[in-house]
């Protein structure tokens, strides 16, 4: 096939685009013009957003994650490859379901409406859906992204991940990842190559979910493949070692 010059990143919630910075760079190095859009409600400097919530954030759903990055693929010259991480990574398999791109990868990817999560995810991620909280929108503790996000790194280097990546995160759009049916897949559908990346250690979405929901795809003409890096954290992107994650992908993508 043709392959396309051009990467969207797309990050994840409770982080911003600036946890695709290094990525950015990397790709570019390489000859790649490089996307990396912020989410609805997540432009900004994260110390600021995290003073100041950006007054978009609570109205900001799935929907409008997918909506926004769907936008901004219609005006590129050629379908690119699409990246998403967390979140991102069900977002990916919505835009790849719409014929939107020419490869896909999600990485430690949320699963679809109708791929039930395990009860490690269900317990994690819980308070970011609000369902018994007061708090107009999520903002994880020091703890949480600690024991959630940053688990593989050395405790003081997780003050320094939360305080360069950490914003707070709508509750909407974790609600309509399981509650909506924008957010379900079309598994026998055929569809463009898609890579699932797990992290062996991520305690948010673990790998044996991100198998779980790669072996949902049925249709036989269609490529899927799966890496899981053994101890990698949810922080799979921004942690040591992100360069082997990074250049593995685009070694799949460059063999398409």
């Amino acid at each position: 096939m043709a392959k396309s010059k051009t990467i969207v990143l797309i990050h994840g919630n409770f982080v911003n685009d600036s946890s695709w910075t290094e990525w950015k760079k990397y790709y570019e190095q390489k000859g790649y013009t490089v996307y990396t859009p912020a989410n609805p409600g997540h432009e900004g400097n994260t110390s600021e957003l995290r003073a100041k919530v950006h007054p978009d954030l609570v109205k900001t759903g799935f929907i409008d994650v997918v909506n926004n990055i769907n936008k901004l693929l219609d005006t590129l010259p050629e379908k690119p490859l699409i990246i998403g991480h967390s979140m991102a990574g069900m977002a990916v398999l919505k835009l790849i379901e719409l014929g939107k791109a020419s490869a896909g990868v999600s990485i430690d990817g949320a699963p679809p409406k109708n791929v039930f999560p395990p009860f490690q995810t269900l317990k994690t991620v819980l308070p970011a859906f609000g369902f018994f909280s007061s708090e107009k929108y999520f903002m994880g503790s020091r703890d949480w992204y600690d024991n959630a996000f940053f688990n593989t790194i050395p405790f003081a280097e997780k003050k320094i991940a939360f305080e360069k990546f950490a914003v707070p995160e709508s509750y909407k759009v974790s609600r309509e990842l399981v509650l909506n049916s924008f957010s379900n897949i079309d598994f026998k559908k055929a569809h463009a190559p898609i890579l699932f990346v797990g992290g062996g250690s991520d305690h948010i979405f673990p790998p044996a979910l991100t198998n779980t929901i790669a072996g949902k795809y049925k249709d036989r003409n269609s490529q899927v493949d799966i890496k899981i890096f053994d101890g990698k954290s949810h922080f799979i992107c921004g942690e040591p070692g992100w360069e082997t994650v990074a250049d593995f992908i685009l070694k799949w993508y460059e063999a398409l």
